[in-house]
């Protein structure tokens, strides 16, 4: 008996996302046995899990992150944030394409492509995903030790993973490319997932309405009826969640500090959770000086997002920079 789910395809994710296709989870469980005793009937037939639990979406993310990018040593405290591995990646393919388009259509890949993460958290997530697929290189930093030292352990227990990710601590939680960057250093793109809430008494209610809409999904299901946890099943600790001023502050303030790397980095982005906030980072980008911005939309479902993307060269400085740094002659 198949344990794929009988959808073949999430048509919104990019083409190279190879979650496309519905959970395998022959394979799944064959790299993480313990999966095997989260799954459950789905009411369309194969297999699902109860997203409402932590450990059932701990315990896929682990299986995904060993059966596909190579990455068998992954685990998380209770209570630190779990992402979704196919959104997470998307993102990473689009500024693939993105990358590409400065380097005539040809992605680079490999060791010489340098991405920054502001935020990367103890999941370290985005350097898992990033350095599996294209090989690049990873500065990983944040502002919460606890986490950064939960993402060293990550690195350090996975030997591709060590000569292509270096964590970096960010010592003054106002900055975003300061104190990380170091002079004189080239990052090719920077990425980011900023917090969303402006308050901890906001990022709870969101936990709670998505703790509703996932029991409203399963009223249809044979799953459990019990009460999600209000952790969800992403968790997240206060800063992975909300800041001063939510999502909208923190992208304005990142576009302005990113003025002063304008030579360091040619291209700085940020996923945007709400399109309300896009105006504002907009006219904080021109007030920047900012030579080129687009905004890349990106979809999972029935969640819409896009990220921002904004570079201070101009097309033939861009292309001249891929041809110094990635072109192998």
């Amino acid at each position: 008996m198949s344990t794929k789910s009988p959808h073949t395809e999430k048509v919104q994710l990019h083409p190279r996302n190879i979650h496309r296709a519905e959970y395998d989870f022959d394979t799944l469980v064959r790299v993480v046995p313990e999966l095997r005793d989260k799954l459950l009937p789905s009411p369309r037939g194969g297999l699902t899990l109860n997203f409402g639990d932590p450990s059932a979406v701990k315990l896929l993310n682990k299986a995904l992150l060993a059966a596909y990018y190579d990455t068998p040593m992954w685990d998380l405290p209770e209570g630190f944030l779990c992402p979704p591995v196919p959104g997470r990646v998307d993102y990473l393919h689009y500024l693939a394409d993105l990358l590409a388009k400065d380097n005539g259509g040809r992605t680079p890949v490999g060791k010489r492509v340098s991405v920054l993460d502001i935020g990367t958290g103890a999941n370290c997530i985005y350097p898992i995903l990033g350095s599996a697929e294209y090989g690049w290189k990873f500065i990983a930093s944040d502002i919460a030790n606890d986490a950064l030292q939960v993402a060293k352990v990550i690195v350090a227990s996975n030997r591709r993973l060590k000569p292509l990710v270096d964590c970096r601590l960010q010592t003054d939680p106002s900055a975003y490319f300061n104190g990380v960057i170091k002079p004189h250093e080239r990052v090719d793109v920077t990425l980011c997932n900023p917090p969303f809430h402006s308050s901890a008494e906001e990022a709870n209610a969101g936990t709670q309405r998505k703790a509703r809409n996932l029991k409203r999904n399963r009223k249809r299901s044979p799953l459990p009826k019990e009460q999600p946890s209000t952790a969800l099943n992403f968790g997240g600790q206060n800063h992975e969640l909300w800041c001063t001023g939510g999502e909208a502050l923190f992208v304005q303030r990142m576009a302005f500090e990113s003025r002063d790397f304008a030579e360091q980095c040619l291209w700085f982005s940020t996923l945007v959770a709400k399109k309300e906030h896009l105006n504002g980072l907009y006219q904080a980008l021109k007030k920047a000086g900012a030579a080129e911005v687009r905004t890349v939309p990106m979809a999972q479902g029935n969640k819409i997002s896009r990220f921002v993307a904004w570079s201070f060269l101009e097309s033939g400085e861009r292309q001249a920079w891929a041809q110094q740094h990635w072109v192998v002659s």
